[in-house]
């Protein structure tokens, strides 16, 4: 298996094939010191009861792996399986070709497993070392364009997240939690990492959850994840420090034909333009973030994809009640990643970026560069206000849209509003049940927002907007605001309910939320009578994650 250079190598569960390597850190929280941190696992797919065994063929330097999936004979039950992933009973074997990296990328000669560090190359081989017990599958996605990417000839990249201990496993609560949100974030159409599938065994792992001496053992698994690039800023930062310029210089030029289709690799100015699309998606991305609520947790550089897609999910968390200091990390002690600091945060990111560019360009580039960092702030705050004008409906321009949405978060924030539902319920509620101040309770979130003094006012200067929407009616306000205010978003609680199950090796609940997050702006009967849409419960409100999670 690859993996990325310039990290500690020991044995692996599962193939892995992509860059990364110890980080520069500037920003932090549990990352502050420099530890055993391992990558991802990357796979082309998942088949039923499988276990991944590599093959190198020999004399071939470097050169792509086979990855074969045989039948695990020691689990022998049927079922889910095979129900959810028919599309692989009829192969004996699927291949992972890696040639369009290695063939461009230099991979480290040594081919064995010890702790090193290593240099002048982005690549390393590592050998799993697969589960002893019997392995389960729990969940499975379905992806709607998964044939074009199963055939389409390029590698796609999969991982498992690792952790502190450095024995490259992951766990149960946080492998459920992995899969669950990147599949929500997909859905709720944020770019994102997609889950294949998530499979757990009986092997012991022994883990300190929130760093604090109690250690307990809990159950080893393993989540299949796809993207079609594991690059972040990391990995052209760390190349900068130590001065491997040829190797930077070669690795963007891949990266830029890869996947910057718009910048011509041999354009003088492509370093430019790749920053600059950098930036723009950057801002893009965590304005999405923040229409619904969602805090990343561990935003430092090893953790922001090139390609501006959400990836390496840990101590997230989806803003239950309004509040812009959120901290979903408990290990977070300085409150560096609140949800309110993240476009800070991502400016910051690109700073680094910037940084690691600077050494490839020349002074007018440097300077223009520099420009175009200065822009994003304008770049997050208009996409920002574009999103939180049509959570509200709102059409057209106003010079008062800025403060009516300023207006409305100052209150969920002073009545601890619920953040989701306060804006779904906007959506749901008439104009006339607004005018009338006549909450119904069904309309909880409002009804709290509606025992503040100042809501008559916001209520009025809402309903006089909202009059100024060009050929609009209530209901097609109400129609067009449910499809970009979800319904259901992944809180901890209910994950946190689906991992207890799944230990018990009851996977119900995690496929209910599979099912329900697929259509997270529809109704769900099943969904509601879970409370999945209520008040969080009272047994829930002091569930802590942190970055083993």
């Amino acid at each position: 298996m690859l993996q990325g250079a310039r990290r500690t190598i020991t044995n692996f569960p599962v193939a892995y094939l992509g860059r990364s390597r110890t980080r520069s850190i500037g920003f932090l929280s549990c990352c502050l010191i420099r530890r055993l941190q391992f990558p991802r696992l990357l796979l082309l797919g998942v088949t039923c009861h499988a276990v991944v065994c590599s093959l190198w063929r020999p004399g071939l330097a470097g050169s792509a792996s086979l990855l074969h999936l045989y039948s695990n004979k020691s689990n022998p039950e049927q079922g889910y399986c095979e129900r959810e992933v028919r599309l692989a009973s009829s192969l004996d074997f699927w291949t992972l070709s890696s040639e369009n990296l290695i063939a461009v990328l230099p991979i480290d000669p040594v081919k064995e497993n010890y702790v090193r560090k290593v240099k002048n190359c982005v690549f390393s081989i590592a050998f799993p070392t697969p589960f002893k017990s019997r392995v389960h599958l729990v969940a499975v996605s379905k992806f709607g364009i998964w044939a074009d990417q199963l055939w389409d000839g390029r590698a796609h990249l999969i991982g498992i997240y690792m952790n502190r201990n450095g024995d490259g496993r992951a766990v149960l609560r946080s492998s459920v939690r992995e899969f669950l949100c990147s599949e929500a974030m997909y859905y709720l159409r944020i770019p994102t990492s997609r889950a294949a599938s998530l499979v757990v065994s009986d092997d012991a792992v022994w883990r300190d959850q929130f760093y604090n001496g109690n250690v307990v053992k809990e159950r080893g698994a393993v989540v299949l994840r796809v993207a079609k690039s594991w690059f972040r800023i990391g990995s052209l930062e760390i190349l900068a420090h130590y001065g491997e310029l040829d190797l930077l210089r070669m690795l963007l030029d891949f990266i830029i034909q890869e996947h910057f289709p718009s910048v011509d690799v041999k354009e003088p100015n492509r370093y430019l333009d790749f920053f600059s699309t950098v930036v723009s998606e950057t801002a893009q991305l965590i304005a999405l973030w923040m229409s619904v609520g969602f805090a990343h947790g561990v935003c430092n550089t090893d953790n922001f994809s090139l390609l501006s897609i959400t990836i390496d999910y840990g101590p997230f968390g989806f803003m239950e009640a309004y509040n812009p200091d959120f901290v979903p990390n408990t290990s977070d002690d300085e409150r560096r990643y609140k949800i309110g600091n993240q476009a800070n945060i991502g400016m910051f990111n690109l700073n680094k970026l910037l940084q690691a560019l600077n050494p490839l360009l020349d002074p007018r580039q440097k300077q223009l560069a520099a420009q175009i960092l200065e822009g994003y702030p304008i770049l997050y705050d208009t996409r920002f206000r574009e999103l939180f004008k049509a959570k509200l409906g709102l059409l057209g321009k106003s010079k008062g849209d800025d403060d009516l949405i300023a207006f409305l978060l100052h209150l969920m924030e002073k009545t601890e509003a619920d953040f989701t539902m306060t804006f779904r319920q906007l959506s749901e509620i008439t104009q006339s049940q607004l005018q009338e101040l006549s909450i119904p309770q069904q309309f909880w979130a409002l009804k709290m927002i509606s025992k503040h003094k100042l809501f008559p006012a916001w209520v009025s200067q809402y309903l006089l907007r909202l009059k100024s929407n060009m050929n609009d009616s209530d209901s097609e306000r109400r129609k067009r605001m449910t499809t970009v205010n979800p319904r259901y978003v992944l809180k901890n609680w209910m994950v946190g309910s689906a991992v207890q199950k799944a230990d018990r090796n009851d996977s119900s609940e995690v496929h209910l939320l599979q099912q329900v997050l697929r259509r997270p702006f529809q109704k769900h009967s099943a969904a509601e009578t879970a409370g999945y849409s209520s008040p969080t419960p009272s047994w829930a409100k002091d569930l802590r994650v942190s970055c083993s999670s």
